[in-house]
């Protein structure tokens, strides 16, 4: 069993730019949980513990979802916070392009269901990219002003990876697969 999720991954022209923005901050605000670089991703489906024997039928229907989508441009834009369940404050940035991932996002969970992995939350999809996590209920309004201007340079998203979550500290995450968008050759984008 692997606690797995599917996601994209900006390219690192873009993760510099967000690094950049983001260091002034996370120096001043040291209290908060700050998602590390190397596990920087866009979520679009997440899928629990999957059972080794679940892998290959996953696999190929996540290869077959993907392909069912053309690649797709993509942006970061603006800082937004959201306080979860436990009063959990979250920093994330907003995706632009949202209604072509929101539909590859539903893609890609429909294949993991009908694999038997992964459950519906109920909720309407969200993209967003994670920068920090407060446990302690600080006011995160301060932070998503200050990136409140932020943008980052688009790119074409040319494929979607599976990841295993390996638990820390500190915490990793490892792309195991990877699964082209659209009718590319394999290893593209």
């Amino acid at each position: 069993m692997s606690r797995m999720f599917v996601a994209l991954v900006p390219p690192s022209g873009v993760l510099a730019e967000v690094t950049r923005a983001v260091a002034p901050l996370r120096a001043a605000w040291p209290d908060l949980t700050w998602v590390e670089p190397a596990n920087w991703h866009i979520t679009l489906a997440f899928l629990g513990e999957v059972p080794d024997r679940a892998r290959p039928d996953l696999s190929a229907r996540l290869a077959r979802a993907a392909r069912r989508h053309e690649p797709l441009p993509l942006a970061l834009g603006e800082a937004v916070t959201f306080t979860g369940r436990g009063g959990v404050g979250i920093l994330w940035l907003e995706v632009r392009e949202p209604g072509r991932l929101a539909r590859l996002a539903a893609s890609i969970a429909a294949g993991a269901r009908r694999a038997g992995v992964g459950k519906p939350d109920g909720r309407p999809y969200q993209g967003h990219f994670t920068l920090a996590r407060s446990r302690k209920g600080a006011d995160l309004g301060p932070l998503a002003t200050a990136l409140s201007t932020f943008e980052s340079a688009f790119w074409t998203a040319g494929h979607t990876q599976l990841f295993v979550s390996h638990p820390g500290p500190p915490l990793r995450y490892e792309a195991v697969e990877t699964y082209p968008l659209g009718k590319q050759a394999p290893g593209c984008g």
